[in-house]
């Protein structure tokens, strides 16, 4: 069951531990190439939180929000809070621990440019469905705290994405790389 609110959508809560993810969609080009593109997302977070073993919204009520963005305000947000003048894939900002706070666990927001997704999974050979949910995994799994500033977490985390990805039916996304460099 889901409901609009201002322009989001609220994801329906899980009975374990309640999740609302709140879906906003400022760049029409998302909806255009991908018209249930609200629930791939969600599956995709929902499939990240359950996937990580560490997901604090299992013991209390969470919240996150998904971004469908263009370029351009990716772009200014990369600029403005990593210094990197170029739009990337998707961003996560991490909302911090909220010490002794009472309400839900604000885990943060991943925002997603559409036109570098749409780019990379053309290039790719991949469906614009299949990149979104890598990328949607990914950026909950660093709303949780996972990273791969190290081989070590590369290692993984890209493990962690291969599992989450292949419950929602979503081939290895880091395969075509290892067939490459094989």
């Amino acid at each position: 069951m889901a409901a609009r609110e201002g322009g989001k959508k609220r994801a329906a809560a899980q009975a374990t531990g309640r999740v609302d993810i709140a879906v906003s969609v400022p760049c029409r080009h998302w909806r255009r190439a991908l018209p249930d593109v609200e629930h791939v997302v969600t599956a995709a977070a929902r499939a990240a939180l359950r996937g990580a073993a560490s997901v604090p919204a299992r013991r209390r009520a969470a919240e996150l929000s998904l971004v469908l963005a263009g370029d351009a305000l990716v772009r200014n947000l990369n600029r403005r809070w990593r210094g990197r003048d170029q739009a990337t894939n998707v961003l996560s900002f991490p909302a911090g621990p909220a010490a002794g706070a009472a309400g839900p666990i604000l885990l943060g927001d991943v925002v997603l440019a559409y036109e570098t997704v749409a780019h990379e999974a053309e290039a790719q050979g991949k469906s614009l469905a299949a990149h979104l949910s890598h990328l949607v995994t990914h950026g909950v799994l660093h709303l949780l705290g996972f990273d791969h500033e190290t081989d070590d977490e590369a290692r993984r985390m890209e493990g962690l994405e291969r599992r989450i990805l292949a419950r929602l039916g979503v081939a290895d996304p880091y395969r075509a790389r290892e067939v490459a460099h094989g």
